[in-house]
């Protein structure tokens, strides 16, 4: 089997390339970056630079030029703007390439947390109390009558988010990120937690679910640290929402566990590939591998049980900024380091892609200290 897979410097590409390399997969790897670090693992086959599909509309047509070029079986694209380009093109890649993506329409919907809530609150999947303002003028008018803090996210994908504790900071968000149709939302306090599937074509091919234990910001974002968790609740949350739109290939769906009633409140749905791939690889459920097999051999037996309690940290740079930015958690940062059962993405069998990630990390802090994201870029919600 011949698999490409795009956005060689993102940390779940690395871990999709080590998941099916090791399985003597030949696996090409797509970057804008010569260091990418899938490109320096000793199971990526063959690296090819490629425009950044985030920047750059020409990205989903040198897939195209390769796909006709190459002989691959599968393509997996990981980012989001990946997985957008790439999808406008499906037609014309099937002759050449397995593309195990959804819809257009699952795709936009998913990649629109207006729509998205929409949706979830029309199925009975909760959702924080949403507002949808079309203009400044709407967010006026609504700023006095709201309870504080809220949220004001982006509506499109790569939209930014924001705290607000009273209405001037609101008005505030709103004009900072008002090209991205914001949305404003009640805040749910509470820990994170994802449901992450593979579909084919509107049935359930494998799950799993997780829980953040530690995330960078730690006022919202990606996780540092997170366990492998089984709870039918979730589950029944994540599956009503995929089932309803026939989902195709996989998914993350992320909620935040109200702390004191123990609801699921649905924060997105993510149509690619996710951050904390690895805990599920980790914990029995190779998502990589699944969805290169259901895309060649047409379907999978299922994959509905895996090890729960199984914990990864992502030291490199994640962890490091979480400690850097929450001195309280400095403790538990060290002493996880004698706790055996913690595993790792550091492979000391494919050590130089986490070599290169130690040598990121120092560039990654002089950046978002530059441009002022690195100690709460959100802001912070006064509860």
């Amino acid at each position: 089997m011949r698999v490409l897979i795009t956005d060689g410097n993102f940390k779940h590409t690395l871990a999709s390339v080590r998941s099916l390399g090791k399985r003597g997969i030949d696996v090409t790897v797509l970057s804008d970056m010569r260091l990418s670090v899938s490109f320096h693992s000793k199971y990526c086959s063959k690296s090819i630079l490629a425009p950044n599909p985030e920047h750059d509309t020409t990205f989903a047509e040198s897939v195209y030029d390769l796909a006709k070029r190459e002989q691959f079986d599968v393509v997996l694209p990981i980012s989001y703007a990946a997985v957008d380009q790439i999808s406008r093109v499906r037609e014309r890649l099937e002759p050449y390439v397995r593309v195990p993506l959804p819809d257009r329409a699952s795709i936009d919907l998913a990649g629109n947390k207006d729509k998205t809530m929409q949706l979830a609150e029309s199925i009975g999947v909760a959702i924080p109390k949403t507002y949808y303002p079309q203009s400044l003028k709407d967010a006026e008018r609504i700023a006095d009558s709201l309870s504080y803090p809220v949220v004001v996210k982006g509506a499109r994908e790569n939209g930014n988010v924001g705290y607000a504790n009273s209405p001037e900071e609101l008005i505030s968000q709103y004009k900072k990120i008002s090209a991205f149709s914001p949305i404003v939302q009640e805040y749910i306090s509470g820990g994170g937690y994802g449901f992450f599937a593979l579909y084919n074509h509107g049935e359930a091919r494998a799950i799993f679910m997780h829980r953040r234990l530690r995330e960078y910001p730690v006022t919202g974002g990606p996780s540092t640290l997170a366990e492998s968790i089984y709870d039918p609740m979730l589950m029944e949350q994540g599956l009503k929402l995929l089932d309803n739109l026939q989902w195709h290939g996989v998914a993350m769906v992320e909620f935040k566990k109200d702390e004191r009633t123990g609801k699921y409140f649905l924060m997105e749905i993510n149509p690619k590939f996710w951050g904390s791939l690895e805990l599920a690889i980790a914990s029995g459920v190779d998502f990589p591998y699944l969805t290169c097999r259901m895309a060649c051999e047409g379907d999978i037996e299922p994959v509905f049980s895996y090890k729960t309690g199984v914990k990864f940290r992502w030291l490199f740079p994640q962890d490091v900024f979480h400690a850097v930015t929450k001195p309280g958690a400095v403790p538990e940062f060290i002493s996880d380091f004698a706790d055996r059962t913690i595993c790792y993405d550091i492979d000391p069998h494919d050590i130089v892609p986490n070599i290169l990630q130690l040598g990121m990390t120092a560039g990654e802090f002089a950046l978002r200290i530059k441009q002022g994201r690195f100690w709460r870029p959100h802001g912070r919600p006064l509860l």
